[in-house]
């Protein structure tokens, strides 16, 4: 299965997000390291799998989540 490989940049184009809310507000809270996005041969660079976050997207919220909000 190929996966498609995106910058900071090139995600935020396709989210409709700003990329400093990218990289100030979702990476590492929302969007995770190993799950929505690597750094190859351990750089500085930093490339988001968007198969991964478009499933993400439009999967429902859970119950703890719901219930967080409400406090």
């Amino acid at each position: 299965m190929s996966q498609t490989y995106l910058t900071t940049e090139e995600l935020a184009d396709r989210i409709k997000y700003d990329p400093r809310t990218i990289r100030n507000q979702l990476k590492d809270s929302v969007l995770l390291e190993g799950i929505h996005y690597f750094r190859p041969f351990g750089g500085r660079k930093i490339l988001y799998v968007w198969e991964k976050i478009e499933a993400d997207m439009f999967r429902a919220p859970s119950i703890d989540t719901l219930m967080t909000g409400l406090r």
